[in-house]
């Protein structure tokens, strides 16, 4: 029941005002000088898991937990309504690099939303009129179902549909036990494995497993305007749509500057919530964000007062200065009204396609 309740609660906020999601955890991660012992622990041995671990960031929900919620209540501190999950990259099919067994990516997972929520649940009894809510993080893969993996064989694939649902399927129902408010799909360069996510999520929903709101996040992957795997922005929405989303966007590849045209176009077909959280602009020759918090307010504090967004946050090289600038940026913006719903066959492959009523 306490869970409906915050859930409710974030549907009513979504209702008044511009929501904060949380910036990158990455760059957070290296700023604290982690070492290899630090991503370990106790239960990664060397003799165990030879792999090296360093760089594994979700493994610290398990190793070094108290870094993950310094994270989280960092974000919340800065003004995020939402804070995601330290599990981007936690599945089996991901951590398979590392070499890490099925449980520990449970673990994980379970552990992730657990830190999560402690930390939403802190800052909502601290400031019961900013109620904060702690969202899934269910990453990309490092193997697309979409695209070859062989450039001689445009049939070869890495994975099965079955392999991409089933880790999909074991990460979801982990953080929906761990507690968490909403999950987060991110992140997205390839259409059909989200469409694996998202039947893994409406399979266990039949199931029996509390039904949570979903945000849906793809990545506009560069200049022209296309997914990994060649959508357009209707047509990823037109793909996506059967799953009746809470919130429909993109974000990470793209700077401010760059991703606005494509949150305009969603935004004028999506008859959902949108969101976006871009880059700290683009990386410069040794890979950084330069752009300074300031800079990045400014940029979607309009697109807020232009009214085409309902969630804003940072992605890659942001921090919790780009979310409390934002913050300041957005107060008082009245969030975007959805596009009515219209009764019309709608279908798309890499372009969208409306059948005139």
């Amino acid at each position: 029941m306490e869970r409906q309740h915050r859930i409710e609660q974030l549907y009513s906020v979504a209702r008044e005002r511009v929501l904060l999601l949380d910036g990158s955890w990455g760059v957070m991660f290296q700023r604290m000088g982690l070492e290899e012992d630090d991503y370990r622990g106790s239960r990664f041995s060397r003799e165990g898991y030879p792999v090296d671990m360093k760089g594994n960031n979700d493994i610290l929900c398990l190793t070094r937990p108290e870094r993950v919620t310094e994270l989280h209540d960092a974000y919340f501190e800065a003004g995020a309504d939402i804070s995601e999950t330290n599990t981007f990259s936690a599945t089996t099919i991901v951590q398979a690099d590392y070499e890490l067994d099925h449980q520990s990516v449970i673990d994980i997972n379970y552990q992730g939303a657990k830190l999560a929520c402690a930390s939403a649940d802190q800052w909502t009894k601290k400031e019961p009129h900013k109620p904060r809510f702690a969202a899934g993080s269910i990453g990309p893969l490092n193997k697309m179902l979409s695209m070859s993996s062989d450039v001689n064989d445009p049939g070869a694939r890495e994975v099965t549909f079955d392999a991409v649902y089933q880790a999909y399927r074991e990460q979801i129902k982990a953080l929906n036990q761990g507690g968490v408010h909403l999950y987060l799909i991110e992140t997205i360069t390839d259409t059909l494995n989200c469409k694996a996510a998202i039947k893994a999520i409406i399979d266990l929903e039949a199931e029996g497993l509390e039904k949570l709101p979903i945000w849906i996040s793809g990545t506009i992957t560069d200049r022209s305007g296309r997914t990994l795997s060649g959508q357009t922005a209707e047509a990823f929405w037109y793909s996506v749509r059967h799953a009746k989303p809470f919130a429909v966007g993109f974000n990470c590849a793209l700077g401010a500057d760059l991703m606005r045209p494509h949150i305009a176009a969603i935004s004028r077909v999506a008859d959902t919530l949108i969101g976006a959280y871009p880059n700290a602009g683009l990386p410069n020759e040794m890979g950084e964000y330069d752009q300074s918090p300031q800079e990045l307010a400014d940029q979607v504090g309009q697109w807020a007062r232009d009214g085409i967004v309902n969630f804003l946050g940072g992605c890659c090289g942001t921090t919790p200065d780009h979310i409390r600038a934002i913050a300041h940026a957005i107060a008082g913006s009245p969030p975007r009204s959805p596009v009515p719903s219209r009764t019309t066959l709608r279908l798309a492959g890499l372009e969208p396609f409306e059948l005139a009523s």
